[in-house]
């Protein structure tokens, strides 16, 4: 499958910034292309200077609301975010016309975090600017949620993600979470520790994007996992999980490939792959919420076995009950087993649910110091329709 990755704001720029680098790795190590173009918009132009990979030209980093901002940003007002994006949007489509190979393009990726003000006020925006114009190709959402620190000690943040989350849900066609606090590591400095997080949360696309690119019929899988696959699975609110095991270096004297502890070896780890996948989702959820699932098995050709698919199929079944499962087997590595799992179309997500309840709490604390009184108790679905939309 085949990405234009647009990175909106602070946060969705680095983490576009990122997926370029991913996509030089998986050129020079597999030969593959899996991102047509990575494009950071942003109303910094500092946050737009600090990135690596993204090309430095005006067409690849593209500057909106300059004469709003300065260049400064939006100081987390997205509703500011919003509208400059709205003015200018027409930066970002002609960028996307002038790009040379938009026509391979399977889907577009846009990008924020969901706290901030530039990328949570833009990326629903342009989301909806992109869907009209180019109705052919799905566009999709991936929102950065806030650390623990950010939830408990700046109100306008949790306002900005209750606003972002359901403006990207209304009009994107599916929206993947990432929870910025799974991936945090105690006692290392902040710059290494956001570099971490956002290799993390990009991690888990490489294999599931380089699967249906193949052309060596040396890594062609069995059952290809492609693009109308993914495309198929994913709706609604979407999570996205990998996971790793070694391979032994070194068989044990008489386990030979007929050995039978060989064979049970073999399975334990394509399972064991398959629970840390689940256990490291990009956001905690109850799996059984889940509507349609996939999984994709990376491993040496000689490490795959139909039982071994057999039990990551009954694996995930088992835990995802409602969810049409779709799979895939990808011939590549040489000493893991690798499997990503996408659980999307998730009918409820208590992280969702949670900042839509906080940011209600906002408005109706606001509210009460404007005018004195307003409704306390409130049903999920009144909070929903009670947060304000940006589009």
């Amino acid at each position: 499958m085949k990405l234009l990755v647009i990175g909106c704001g602070q946060c969705g720029g680095r983490i576009a910034d990122e997926f370029r680098r991913l996509s030089v790795g998986s050129r020079v190590q597999r030969g593959l292309d899996i991102i047509t173009d990575a494009i950071a918009v942003n109303t910094d132009v500092a946050d737009l200077s600090g990135l690596s990979h993204i090309k430095p030209d005006y067409r690849h980093r593209i500057l909106i609301g300059g004469q709003k901002t300065g260049g400064h940003g939006v100081g987390k007002i997205n509703e500011l975010g919003a509208e400059v994006a709205g003015e200018d949007s027409d930066k970002i489509i002609e960028s996307l016309r002038a790009a040379e190979r938009f026509s391979e393009t399977d889907a577009i990726l846009l990008i924020a975090g969901a706290a901030g003000g530039t990328g949570s006020g833009s990326m629903p925006i342009l989301t909806q600017q992109l869907k009209e114009r180019h109705t052919d190709k799905p566009v999709y959402n991936l929102v950065i949620l806030p650390f623990k620190y950010e939830e408990m000690t700046e109100e306008r943040s949790i306002y900005n993600v209750g606003t972002c989350l359901k403006s990207a849900y209304l009009v994107a066609d599916a929206v993947f979470l990432v929870d910025n606090q799974r991936y945090v590591r105690k006692n290392v400095s902040i710059k290494n520790n956001l570099a971490k997080i956002n290799t993390l949360a990009v991690r888990p696309f490489y294999n599931l994007l380089c699967a249906g690119e193949e052309t060596n019929p040396k890594y062609v899988g069995s059952r290809v996992l492609d693009a109308g696959d993914i495309i198929q699975t994913l709706a609604g609110w979407t999570v996205i999980g990998y996971g790793k095991t070694r391979l032994p270096r070194i068989k044990l004297r008489g386990e030979g490939k007929l050995h039978f502890r060989a064979k049970v070896t073999e399975t334990q780890k394509g399972t064991q792959a398959m629970e840390q996948a689940i256990g490291e989702l990009s956001v905690k959820c109850n799996v059984t919420d889940a509507r349609r699932a996939l999984y994709l098995l990376t491993a040496p050709p000689e490490e795959m076995n139909m039982d071994m698919i057999k039990e990551l199929s009954t694996s995930l079944k088992n835990v995802a009950t409602e969810a049409i499962v779709r799979s895939g087997d990808y011939p590549r590595g040489k000493d893991s087993v690798d499997v990503t799992v996408i659980l999307s179309d998730l009918i409820n997500s208590k992280r969702v649910v949670d900042f839509f309840s906080k940011t209600i709490d906002y408005i109706a604390s606001t509210k009460r110091r404007q005018h004195g009184v307003y409704q306390e108790h409130m049903t999920i679905e009144e909070t929903f329709k009670d947060i304000p939309s940006l589009v």
